[in-house]
């Protein structure tokens, strides 16, 4: 007998609150729509100063993010993260993710929409091109 579409729902909600708390984020930040919001301004004069280096990221699978995320610190900066970061104190945008402790070390939410911006970046798209696409892949 398989189980109910509810169940597997609510097994992936507790299982997500679970790794939510073992990183650190608030519950809410599992709340349907907890990361709508505007994308914030990229900061004048911000730069990749902050962003861990790749000698301090643990996997070097992850380095060449990190690496592409010091290419466009100005971009990075205007996008908001969607994985519940932005909740905690300190975090400022996407680019608060890879300072400091790097947690996006950790996070595939994090990795993913800084692969998705470099790329996208790369291709010519305006920031707010950037942010549409990352809206519509990562939610907002």
């Amino acid at each position: 007998m398989g189980s109910s579409p509810n169940s597997r729902r609510r097994f992936l909600h507790l299982l997500l609150g679970g790794l939510a708390a073992a990183a650190g984020l608030p519950r809410r930040a599992l709340a349907r729509g907890a990361f709508a919001g505007p994308h914030p301004e990229p900061r004048p004069g911000i730069t990749a100063a902050r962003v861990l280096k790749a000698e301090q990221v643990e996997d070097p699978k992850i380095r060449v993010i990190f690496d592409k995320v010091r290419e466009i610190p100005q971009v990075v900066d205007g996008i908001r993260c969607n994985c519940g970061c932005a909740d905690l104190e300190g975090f400022y945008s996407l680019l608060s993710c890879y300072e400091d402790k790097g947690m996006a070390q950790h996070c595939l939410v994090c990795q993913g929409q800084a692969t998705l911006v470099h790329e996208l970046h790369k291709k010519g798209w305006s920031l707010n091109g950037i942010r549409t696409a990352i809206d519509a892949k990562f939610g907002g």
